[in-house]
């Protein structure tokens, strides 16, 4: 090894051993996920209930999806083979943007190979220099890349928090040419849900377009399935949103929506459409039966939140500290990201895989535990993971950073 490759070296290695300090490190796992028991996962040879999936409603495991997936194979083989812009859509792609646009009741859909692209395309269509983006604190990463590529001010308010908002819309938007203002409606690691009406609100009062990203809410709110914005009374008034075909629609994939005008910009302006190869044609023609089945998924709906209401209830009296919502993601607040991953750590050994966040997922000082809540969950997946809380409310600290090393050994 050279010595400028010996000096590299020492520099990787010290910036991963102060990960290791801070609690930040992420080791790769595998695990294998079975359609038979989806509410589980394989991992080194042991079956564990698994609460780190974004699947909520178990469509990728459904019998009618896998059908679809095997047909779609034989009449599109697998690979799109070019940018949508090229020869990368199908007949499939243009049915998909149709079904989602009448899904969300919007003019139009344009999809991407991911949702963190779709996001990034939203912002750098609508703003640029000169103007200004006023943008929740936990907004996801895509949002936040997004804002940073565009060029535009950026304003961050506090999470929720409609008062702060409405101070800095009041302090700053006559500075700027446009103003938007961004939020996850479903937000994805506190699980909690943005206050569109008032957000609305302030962007009638200050003259700003909102943009919500659904990628969680899709599937989980709205009366068939649209989202928060529905749900909430608001999709006239949100007139851009993103989203996401890999939690609820149990695919991959992003798209979004709005009028045509904005869409056909976003051809022009998204990056991440120009010059990605689209998604093959199977995801898309797999995800046109997957809106189907989400429509009629009412009861499932009603469940899955029904029982995270009573999975916080649960939780509270055990003496954890947790968001007050009635969505799918059940957050366990921790705070130091090095007990985190203990706590992460010890639930594995007795059978419950629930993620450990940390940095910079999440702001220092706010790591977390993170449940989410799918229907392929049974009562006694619920009730094994109450007992394992349980015992790690009991246990102190050298115990969980005990379990911790135990696991990483075995890992």
């Amino acid at each position: 090894m050279t010595s400028a490759g010996a000096e590299w070296q020492k520099y990787w290695e010290a910036e991963l051993e102060e990960l290791e300090s801070e609690g930040r490190r992420r080791r790769l796992r595998h695990f294998v996920r079975r359609p038979e028991a989806a509410g589980e996962i394989e991992s080194n040879g042991r079956r564990i209930a698994n609460f780190g999936s974004n699947d909520y409603l178990n469509l990728s495991c459904h019998p009618t999806i896998a059908r679809r997936v095997q047909e779609s194979v034989e009449m599109y083989g697998w690979g799109s083979g070019a940018s949508p812009l090229v020869s990368g859509r199908t007949p499939a792609h243009f049915e998909l943007e149709k079904t989602i646009s009448e899904f969300e009741a919007t003019e139009a859909a344009l999809l991407f190979s991911t949702g963190y692209a779709a996001n990034v395309a939203a912002v750098v269509t609508l703003v640029a220099r000169g103007d200004g983006i006023y943008s929740d604190q936990l907004n996801h990463a895509s949002l936040i890349d997004g804002c940073r590529l565009s060029g535009a001010e950026i304003c961050r308010y506090r999470h929720v928090d409609v008062a702060d908002l409405a101070e800095q819309l009041a302090a700053h938007r006559s500075r700027f040419r446009r103003a938007i203002i961004v939020t996850d409606s479903l937000f994805s690691m506190d699980g909690d849900l943005a206050p569109l009406k008032e957000i609305c609100d302030l962007a009638d009062r200050f003259d700003c377009l909102v943009v919500a990203d659904e990628a969680h809410a899709t599937g989980v709110y709205g009366e068939n399935g649209e989202g928060w914005v529905q749900e909430s009374g608001c999709k006239e008034r949100v007139r851009v949103r993103t989203g996401t075909m890999s939690k609820a629609v149990g695919g991959l994939g992003g798209f979004l929506v709005g009028p045509q005008s904005f869409i056909d910009l976003a051809m022009h302006r998204g990056r991440g459409y120009m010059f990605s190869t689209s998604m093959p044609a199977v995801i898309a023609q797999t995800a046109l039966a997957s809106f189907e089945l989400i429509k009629t998924m009412s009861q499932e709906r009603k469940e899955l939140r029904n029982r995270a209401v009573q999975l916080r209830k649960a939780l509270r009296e055990q003496g954890w500290n947790v968001g007050g919502t009635d969505s799918p993601i059940v957050p366990i607040f921790v705070g130091d990201a090095n007990l985190c991953v203990a706590y992460s750590m010890a639930l594995m050994t007795k059978d419950c895989y629930v993620p450990g966040i940390r940095p910079p997922t999440v702001p220092a000082g706010k790591s977390l535990l993170r449940i989410s809540l799918t229907t392929a969950h049974t009562d006694e997946h619920i009730q094994q993971l109450l007992r394992a809380l349980r015992e790690l409310m009991q246990a102190d600290h050298f115990s969980m950073q005990s379990a911790s090393t135990a696991v990483e050994r075995d890992a």
